[in-house]
């Protein structure tokens, strides 16, 4: 059990949560509390100044919030996400703060959001939609331009399920549940291998393609990794260069793993059939700050969401019940579902 006895838990971005996070714990132990329904950056100091154990879904936590001198009486962070990379762990291993996620609470969600992201790059949804909606189905009484929006650089038609290819970047859960639905729709399925390893097999004795096998083979391109140095700019110029035209690319792991600036050139070069993104670089993403909605990019067969392939009622259910028995686990002194 926790040696303290009293413990002021602070949930840092309590508007995230559809219920209130209800928390309890043992004989002997006090809690108190606060919350708040956001945190910006330049709140998170005094706000977490006090706090023993801090609740938070994708706040920042760096190497200065978390030092002594700004959460000295800190102990345990329960991170109501799959996702951990907003906290600086190393930080956390070096003061011996405990952190906690909630891992595989959105994997139906965003299994899901892969497979809706999937049928809109490849039948061209969004642009189709426009083009209808601007009046433009009939452009100049030659004949429908929506088809010209379903064909590939070398003017060939559009692939049907059964003869797609899908490479799976990352195969944890929802990597996983991806491949399962994809084989359910008849397509092909490669796990792919570490970038600039050879085939290997997993103790699970699943065969993963070899990485630069993946891309070329691959129509559809789903990347569900964790954000960490090495899978920064996983996907790049050189990346795209050796893909098929056919290919479309579906991220729902984290900004920075797909090099914003390539993926913008490599549609506008057509040399990928079209993309999807739930996340990126900058979040918030704006025409500000991300070259996927800067100008010229509107007729891209480019297809965006805000983060939140993971909302669902689902996911919500898991994160409010994870993370309270998290937290009760670590009064116990059995913390579950360690990350630090």
């Amino acid at each position: 059990m926790s040696t303290a006895t009293n413990h002021h838990i602070v949930v840092a971005q309590a508007e995230v949560f559809t219920s209130p996070l209800q928390f309890s714990a043992p004989p002997g132990i006090n809690i108190t509390q606060e919350l708040y329904p956001n945190t910006t950056p330049d709140q998170v100091h005094e706000r977490c100044r006090n706090a023993t154990i801090i609740v938070l879904s994708y706040l920042r936590l760096d190497a200065i919030a978390l030092s002594e001198a700004i959460t000295p009486n800190l102990k345990f962070i329960a991170i109501a996400a799959v996702g951990t990379d907003s906290v600086d762990l190393e930080a956390c291993r070096k003061r011996g703060i405990i952190v906690s996620n909630c891992p595989a609470a959105n994997v139906e969600s965003v299994s899901n959001h892969v497979m809706g992201m999937y049928f809109a790059a490849r039948r061209n949804v969004i642009r189709m939609d426009r083009v209808v909606k601007d009046g433009n189905w009939f452009k100049n009484g030659h004949g429908p331009l929506v088809s010209g929006k379903m064909k590939d650089k070398n003017q060939e038609l559009c692939l049907t399920c059964d003869e797609e290819t899908v490479g799976i970047l990352g195969y944890g859960s929802v990597g996983k549940k991806v491949a399962q639905l994809s084989k359910a729709l008849g397509m092909k399925v490669l796990i792919a291998g570490r970038k600039g390893a050879n085939g290997e097999r997993t103790g699970t004795n699943i065969e993963r393609t070899p990485f630069e096998e993946v891309l070329k083979q691959s129509t559809v391109l789903v990347v569900a990794v964790p954000r960490c140095p090495e899978t920064m700019n996983l996907i790049s110029t050189t990346e795209f260069q050796k893909m098929s035209c056919k290919a479309v690319l579906i991220n729902i792991s984290r900004g920075g793993i797909v090099d914003e600036n390539a993926l913008v050139q490599a549609l506008k070069d057509r040399s990928i059939f079209g993309a999807a993104t739930d996340v990126f670089g900058t979040e918030p993403a704006s025409a500000e700050n991300s070259p996927l909605l800067a100008d010229g990019t509107t007729d891209l067969n480019l297809t965006t969401s805000p983060h939140l392939a993971w909302y669902a009622d689902k996911t919500m259910e898991n994160y409010l019940t994870t993370t309270p028995t998290n937290i009760r686990n670590f009064f116990l002194g059995s913390p579950t579902n360690l990350v630090v």
